[in-house]
């Protein structure tokens, strides 16, 4: 039984190897694809945000900036935040940007005041919703302490009534006006990585299968033996 075990756990992970090596492949087109629309809120709903994720958009619009909040990060620049910017999409729609990473020891109304003016385009990547906080923190609203990308509590918390289900990291940014003054954010910076890990996986188990053979062929040896003398 443990052979059969082992063995199953083996072609499982073959199975999950395969279908990582599909999704890499799929984030890859996607993340070097021309900017596209960014789909119906209706249909990331129904088909789940996942099916967007990493979809390299083209969002047009105007910031709104006074709602603009500090996400904590941790990035290859150090530790700082995430600027999250709301956008009123041409189309009526409201979309959370990631506008990029600005040091610790940046104060909001400094990112604030340096929110592009006017019309805007912004080329980035669909990400999922954040909700609730980070792994070691809770987001709390209350105080405006935010720990993770939290779609939903943000536009809450600045009464600004339903937001598309996902977010956009910002990988440039074309303003009409731009803000005199203010921070402005380091965009691209997403991390793309799927650990691929399977392969290594599939051969301890099939090495276990085998040694659990070897083993049961071992005792029944010795069985033999002791049952011949």
């Amino acid at each position: 039984m443990l052979t059969v075990g082992f063995a199953a756990l083996g072609v499982w992970q073959i199975q999950r190897m395969h279908w990582k090596h599909a999704l890499i492949a799929r984030v890859d087109a996607r993340v070097h694809a021309a900017p596209a629309a960014l789909p119906d809120t209706a249909d990331l709903i129904a088909k789940g945000s996942d099916s967007a994720e990493y979809l390299r958009v083209n969002a047009r619009g105007t910031y709104i900036g006074r709602a603009s909040a500090l996400v904590r990060a941790a990035t290859e620049l150090g530790t700082g935040y995430w600027t999250m910017t709301p956008m009123r999409l041409d189309d009526g729609r409201l979309v959370w940007i990631n506008r990029g990473f600005v040091p610790e020891g940046s104060k909001l109304a400094q990112v604030r005041k340096g929110v592009p003016q006017g019309r805007v385009s912004v080329i980035g990547l669909v990400r999922e919703d954040e909700p609730g906080g980070s792994l070691l923190q809770s987001n709390r609203p209350g105080n405006d302490r935010w720990y993770s990308r939290d779609i939903a509590a943000l536009s809450r918390s600045r009464h600004l009534g339903p937001a598309a289900p996902v977010f956009i990291d910002a990988q440039s940014e074309n303003a009409a006006g731009k803000a005199p003054g203010g921070l402005t954010p380091k965009p691209g910076l997403t991390v793309i990585h799927f650990p691929d890990n399977h392969f290594g996986y599939a051969l301890t188990w099939f090495a276990m299968a085998i040694m659990s053979i070897a083993a049961m062929i071992f005792v029944w040896t010795r069985k033999g033996n002791r049952q011949a003398c």
